[in-house]
């Protein structure tokens, strides 16, 4: 199934000044998690940024919170966002089926969103290159086991030209501009 820019919401978990830190390759989850969040914004598709216990983990990283919208912010203490009623009740408003999932820690918050959204009935997408987890063994084995549940593991890049489907745009020239 293709990801769509008009079907899709971007969901950033956790990208925290006390957490991203202690991640395995942190820079690759800030710089993929900036790129998807600018693609986003360009094309207007909805983004939600989740803050696991902000007063003790802190805000979400400057690089992320940088190029985010203002008003995408919610605050949690639940490991996976589904169970989360603010959450939920934005995703409801959204309307959008396809949710694209980048973050921290892949094999606690975002492999539990993802597994919560897919068995509501969500297309779950999880950004593989966007997420991490303070081991490679944990990514490794979150990342196998939303793969053998019906979860799509997916790119950065693969999510950025899907949106797009598309060259010779001003979007195309524009977007396409992150990766390089």
């Amino acid at each position: 199934m293709l990801i769509e820019a008009g079907k899709s919401c971007l969901v950033i978990i956790d990208v925290q000044e006390r957490l991203a830190p202690v991640m395995h390759s942190p820079r690759d989850v800030l710089d993929g998690c900036s790129k998807l969040i600018r693609a986003a914004s360009r094309l207007s598709v909805p983004v939600v940024i989740t803050e696991q216990y902000p007063k003790g983990l802190g805000q979400t990283m400057f690089d992320v919170r940088d190029v985010a919208p203002q008003d995408c912010y919610i605050e949690k203490d639940t490991f996976s966002c589904s169970k989360n009623p603010q959450f939920m009740q934005k995703l409801q408003t959204l309307k959008s089926k396809q949710i694209i999932l980048a973050g921290i820690e892949a094999h606690i918050c975002v492999l539990q969103t993802a597994l919560g959204l897919k068995e509501i009935g969500f297309d779950v997408f999880v950004v593989a290159d966007a997420s991490s987890s303070r081991t490679e063994e944990c990514k490794k084995a979150a990342l196998h086991r939303m793969r053998t549940s019906g979860i799509e593991c997916v790119t950065t890049e693969m999510v950025l030209f899907e949106w797009l489907e598309r060259s010779g745009t001003p979007e195309f020239k524009e977007i396409s501009a992150l990766i390089k």
